[in-house]
């Protein structure tokens, strides 16, 4: 996700991209964006993950045209956007608009900040978009229809909506195979009591969803824009930048470390009670970020697709009965080791030192 930026005057001839180490990888990075969310419907912000995704592929395309690049891409992903954005559903809940107008407003910045600033890097660009989308959607809702505490409860019914439709979900299912259910509880009892302590804990987990949704809503933002990104320069001419290096190469600023003690300082002092929900958001989202750059070191460190392989055998053994708790104990601890190992970067820089050894 780290790269050099390369700015591409509207005057320079057209020079066709070159391929960006294909489309496998691309694919299962989309997948996972696109069916992922709907698998975690109690914790995501936006289950509908093309929501984000289309609009800011549209954004680069309209870019790229202004750029030299083809028209008809700008055209055909603007008009997939709209079809998109304006037929969420035949009745649109209040949720939907919201993340209707946050989808419109990220795409919009990210497409002026890929205009007018071509010497940043795809992150730091993914950035600005994303303060100047909350910038702008805060001062709507102060002086909107809808306040932050309307916008609130709006993300809070649509987290009960979305648990409601789980259950009901599952109900179906053990109404429809009836026999089989009842010779499952006959040999383990203890399967009679998983409806009710699903519902708990999905309540457990919407709770947590709602408190974080900000700092989750902005992690998820930051992956739409990486993807719709990398999709583009595989289907446009115009190059808008440099392309998405691999993980193992992902760095920022160093003074992004501020967000995180901000974020501590807040949760730490008593006196800042008030504010332990936004000091609460500032950790998740740049404690994430630090665990992301963790992780890029430990795969820079280790054999070409090795921690790839870790992560996919961690996440699956978290689908089987008994080692899923394992699995994830393991897991937490490798994203502890990450966050420190990402802040230790911050100063120690571990690539650099192996490059000099």
């Amino acid at each position: 996700m780290a790269e050099r930026a390369t700015p591409v005057p509207s005057s320079a001839p057209v020079v066709p991209a070159p391929s960006e180490r294909g489309w496998a990888k691309l694919f299962l990075a989309l997948a996972a964006f696109l069916f992922l969310p709907a698998a975690m419907r109690a914790l995501v912000p936006i289950d509908q993950s093309t929501t984000l995704l289309v609009p800011a592929v549209a954004a680069c395309a309209l870019v790229g045209w202004w750029a030299g690049g083809r028209a008809f891409l700008a055209i055909a992903w603007v008009a997939i956007a709209s079809l998109l954005v304006w037929r969420i559903g035949p009745t649109p809940t209040p949720f939907d608009n919201l993340a209707r107008g946050w989808s419109l407003l990220l795409a919009g910045s990210f497409g002026l900040v890929c205009l007018f600033g071509p010497n940043r890097t795809l992150f730091a660009r993914s950035l600005v978009a994303l303060g100047t989308t909350l910038v702008l959607a805060t001062i709507m809702c102060l002086i909107g229809p809808v306040s932050l505490a309307d916008a609130g409860k709006i993300v809070a019914d649509e987290f009960a909506r979305r648990n409601v439709e789980s259950m009901a979900a599952l109900n179906r299912a053990i109404q429809t195979n009836a026999s089989e259910w009842s010779a499952m509880t006959a040999k383990v009892p203890q399967l009679a009591n998983m409806p009710e302590q699903m519902e708990g804990r999905l309540a457990e987990i919407s709770n947590l969803g709602v408190a974080i949704f900000p700092a989750l809503l902005a992690l998820q933002s930051l992956a739409a824009l990486a993807l719709a990104w990398a999709t583009y320069h595989r289907l446009g001419r115009a190059r808008l930048g440099a392309p998405l290096r691999p993980l193992k190469e992902f760095r920022f600023n160093d003074q992004l470390v501020w967000g995180l003690i901000v974020g501590l300082t807040i949760m730490l002092l008593p006196t800042l009670k008030a504010l332990h929900g936004a000091g609460k958001n500032l950790l998740v989202f740049f404690a994430t970020l630090y665990a992301v750059r963790g992780f890029a070191v430990l795969a820079w460190f280790m054999a070409p697709g090795a921690l790839g392989v870790t992560l996919t055998v961690g996440f699956v053994m978290l689908l089987l009965p008994i080692l899923g708790v394992f699995a994830a104990l393991a897991l937490m601890m490798l994203g502890v080791a990450a966050l420190a190992l990402g802040l230790g970067d911050t100063w120690a820089d571990w690539r650099s030192r192996a490059r000099q050894t």
